[in-house]
This record gives structure tokens, C-alpha cells and sequence, in this order.
């Protein structure tokens, strides 16, 4: 074509097709990019599956363990896709991290935490629910944990889809259950230990909610409403810290760090204090130096606690690797231990290539599926700043402690999620308790119209009917699915 043919009408005609093809460009992109995470996670379940595969060679029970591979890296997945937002969850939602950093900080702090201090396999496995040798055989047991397995990954799953943070433990739980009636009847289940994990649905959010409201209380009447802020902050700030940093130090001895270090509670605590003490110290002349130059207002005081609050993030995500790990790998472990010594009675070790699966599985979901749950739970349920959110964070830590004291199971998810109830309801009770104090002594304060009263609350109810709804149905869900998946696969010849 001439330079001639190229009349303003032919470069119009090819402006719009160029045009056109940068629409449909576009469009691909945008119809795609949801696929992006969901493959991701697909190549990662296959990877597991033939990892399993090359260790185990021509052993006759590859396709076994190959299969409860590729399982246990799909729970694995769903565990840092939901579980993992409600530790990094109150940091985002309180600026003090942005979702990036979250997510980097989970990822290495949870594959630390399962590597290093990976929790006893049996206390997932069984949970006391069912006793092994309630089911017959090997291959029973087998399929009751392949069923347990797949039926807490699909439940799970499902509630992050419609954006409900569940106990993962929970489901476990009601999977071993399900699948152990299926396979032994009724009387097979402990039904002492599944009315205490009941219990626990109301026990953990309502003693998370209470410690969390406590030290929201504790903070606005020492510090926020002083007329000088920033002295009684020089002054609070310190034992704050203190006591979280001596609460996070038992709490990781107890529940992060028991498979290195054996240690009763009353050492715990009494380590717990002694550091609590130190850090006490240290953060006198920290806190003072922050401090040189603060404006008188809430604001300033964001910039005391950023910092605690990132490092309390990071601690709480390190146990909940410890411990959580043991969801994905503990009915893993088991069956690979079943399949290939026959013995289902006795303890289960967890093999290095098993956690792997699980160390990894939870920083790939966390990274490509759970900032739709940290979200959620950082600022959809009510809105958090750095003095709230570390009271958010601080409660889980002595929620734990208490409730191991008293021997409760209690969930960590259901303490961290309660304890941000806890903040936005005493915030509602606050600010009601308020207004009625103004009223009395400013008889002329206008009264506001009971719409506009409930446009105010500060605590979104529909997240509290969906978030309890899911809590509730959780276990008996899982149960009714995996003994139907219990049915199906049984009738599979081991």
C-alpha cells in the first residue's frame, strides 16, 4: 500500500480495528485473571500428587498415598486460604500492614512454624473422636481418613467461597466423625469430647470477645481519653507491650513450640513474665523516643502500636503453622503410615515430604486465595485501628492460655473472629454510653432518629449471622459428607 492509499478515511478504518483487538485483548485478560489463582493452586495439588509418586517408586501402595497426597495439598491449600486471615487480618484491616506485606510475612512465619514446630500429628488424626481400632482394618481406617481429608477441604472451601472464616479443626473433626460412624456406628464416636468441642462454638468467641472489649476499655480510659494523650501513652504503652510480649512468649512455649521444648504451664508463664518484664523495660525509652513530637490526638497513637501489632501478626502465624499443619498432614500422615506398615493402632509419625505438603500448601492458598478473608475479617466486620486490632490480637494469645489452663477446646479461629465482635460491640456500648452522658448534662443535644441509630452501628450484623451460621453447621457438615464419601470409597478395593 502506497503512501497515497493512506487516505484519513484507511487510518480511521485501521485506528477502530486496532482498537478492537485492544477491547478483546483486554477482555481475555479480564475473563482469565480469575482462572489465574484456581490453576495455580491445580499445579500445586498435582505437584504433590507426583511427588508422592517419585518417593514411593513401585511400592504397591502408590495410588493410595498418591491420592491422599493430592488431598492433603487441596486441604492444605484451603487452610491458608481461610484460616490464616484471621491472624493477619486485624493488621491490614488496622494499616498497620499492607496485604503484600501480610502475605509475606504469613507465608514465611506459617511454613516456619509448621516446619520447625510441627504439632503432634495424633492430636488431629483421632482427636479422641474415634478410636482406631473401632474401624476393622487397615483399608477401613484408610478410607475413613481419605473421607475425613476430602470432606474438611470441600467444606472448608465452601466457606471461603461465601466468605465465612470456619474452625479447620472443626471440620477435621466432624470428618473423623462422620466417617467413623459410617464406618463403626454411633457408638464408636466419644460423644463426651464432641459435646465439649460444642461447647466450645460459644465458649471461644464469647471469652475472645470479653479479653479483647477489656483491653479496648483499659485503652480508652488510660490513654484515649486523658487530656494529654501522649503522656499517658509514655506511661501505658510500655506494660502493653509488656504483657504481650510475655503472653506471646507462654503462648508460643505452650502451643507453638511443644514439640521442641517440654515445659508444664507454670513454666510457661513463669518465662512468659520473665520476658514480659524485659520487654517492659526496653520499651520505656522506646516508647518515649516514638513519642518526641506526637500531636495531642488518636491519631498519634496509631504510630505506638504499628509496630507491636506487625510483630504479633507474625508470632501468631508461626503457632497457627505449628499447630494447624496437622489438619492437612495429620490425616496424610496416618494413611501413608497405614499403607505401607499396616499398623493403625499405634503412633503416626509425619515423614519430611508430608509436611512439606502442608508447609507449603498453606503459604500457596494463603497467597493466592486469602486476601478475600483478610479482608473480610480485617475490615468488613467492623472497622479496626492498631489499638484495636492489637487487642484483638493480644486476646486470642490469653484466650488460648486460659482455655488450656481450664482444659477447654476452643478454636482459634472462633477467638480471633469473637474477639473482633467483642471490639465493635463494646465500641456500639461506648459511644450509646456516651451520647447518654452528653444528653444528661447538654439537656438540648438533639436526639437521633432510630434509623439513622441503626445506619450507626459499627458492627455489620449480616457478617455475625453468616459468620455463626457457618460455625454451627460446620461439624455436622462435614461429618454427613464425609460419611457419604466414607460409602463411596470403601466399596474401592485396597
Amino acid at each position: 500500500m502506497s503512501n497515497k492509499d493512506l487516505e484519513p478515511r484507511h487510518l480511521d478504518t485501521l485506528d477502530r480495528d486496532l482498537g478492537r483487538f485492544a477491547n478483546l485483548e483486554a477482555a481475555a485478560v479480564y475473563v482469565s485473571r480469575p482462572l489465574v489463582a484456581p490453576s495455580i493452586g491445580f499445579v500445586f495439588i498435582i505437584l504433590a500428587g507426583l511427588a508422592a509418586a517419585m518417593l514411593l517408586g513401585q511400592h504397591g501402595e502408590m495410588p493410595i498415598v498418591v491420592a491422599a497426597a493430592v488431598f492433603g495439598a487441596y486441604m492444605a491449600l484451603n487452610i491458608g486460604a481461610n484460616d490464616v486471615a484471621n491472624n493477619m487480618g486485624p493488621a491490614v484491616g488496622a494499616n498497620a500492614l499492607s496485604m503484600g506485606g501480610a502475605i509475606i510475612i504469613a507465608a514465611i512465619f506459617e511454613s516456619a512454624g509448621a516446619l520447625i514446630a510441627g504439632a503432634d500429628v495424633v492430636s488431629t488424626v483421632a482427636k479422641g473422636i474415634v478410636a482406631p481400632e473401632a474401624l476393622d482394618t487397615p483399608a477401613i481406617f484408610i478410607w475413613a481418613m481419605m473421607a475425613a481429608l476430602l470432606a474438611s477441604a470441600l467444606w472448608v472451601n465452601l466457606a471461603t467461597w461465601i466468605g465465612a472464616p470456619v474452625s479447620t479443626t472443626h471440620a477435621v473433626v466432624g470428618g473423623v466423625m462422620g466417617a467413623g460412624m459410617a464406618g463403626a456406628g454411633f457408638g464408636a464416636v466419644s460423644w463426651d469430647q464432641m459435646f465439649a468441642i460444642a461447647a466450645s462454638w460459644v465458649i471461644s468467641p464469647v471469652m475472645g470477645g470479653v479479653v479483647a472489649a477489656g483491653f479496648l476499655w483499659f485503652i480508652k480510659s488510660r490513654i484515649i481519653y486523658r487530656d494529654d494523650k501522649i503522656a499517658a501513652a509514655r506511661t501505658w504503652v510500655p506494660v502493653l507491650v509488656g504483657i504481650m510480649a510475655g503472653t506471646f512468649a507462654a503462648y508460643l512455649v505452650m502451643k507453638g513450640l511443644k514439640q521442641l521444648i517440654a515445659v508444664s504451664m507454670g513454666s510457661a508463664l513463669l518465662l512468659g513474665l520473665m520476658i514480659g518484664l524485659g520487654c517492659w523495660l526496653v520499651m520505656i525509652p522506646v516508647t518515649r523516643r516514638q513519642s518526641k513530637g506526637l500531636e495531642n490526638r488518636n491519631k498519634s497513637l496509631k504510630v505506638l502500636f504499628g509496630i507491636p501489632l506487625v510483630a504479633s501478626a507474625a508470632l501468631l502465624s508461626f503457632a497457627h503453622g505449628a499447630n494447624d499443619v496437622a489438619n492437612a498432614v495429620g490425616p496424610l500422615a496416618a494413611i501413608v503410615q497405614t499403607a505401607q506398615t499396616g499398623n493403625f493402632e499405634g503412633a503416626v509419625t509425619i515423614p519430611l515430604w508430608v509436611m512439606l505438603i502442608g508447609a507449603f500448601g498453606i503459604s500457596f492458598g494463603l497467597s493466592l486465595f486469602g486476601p478475600k478473608l483478610i479482608r473480610m475479617v480485617g475490615s468488613e466486620i467492623t472497622k479496626l485501628n492498631p489499638m484495636r486490632a492489637y487487642c484483638v490480637a493480644l486476646s486470642a494469645a490469653i484466650t488460648v492460655i486460659l482455655a488450656s489452663w481450664l482444659g477447654l477446646p476452643v478454636s482459634s479461629t472462633h477467638i480471633a473472629v469473637g474477639a473482633i465482635f467483642g471490639v465493635g460491640f463494646f465500641r456500639e456500648w461506648d459511644a450509646e454510653r456516651r451520647l447518654k452522658r452528653a444528653r444528661m448534662t447538654l439537656p438540648k443535644t438533639e436526639e437521633i432518629p432510630a434509623d439513622e441509630r441503626r445506619r450507626r452501628k459499627l458492627v455489620r450484623r449480616l457478617h455475625v449471622l453468616t459468620i455463626g451460621a457457618a460455625w454451627v453447621v460446620t461439624v455436622p457438615a462435614a461429618a454427613l459428607l464425609s460419611a457419604i464419601l466414607f460409602l463411596i470409597l470403601r466399596q474401592i478395593p485396597v
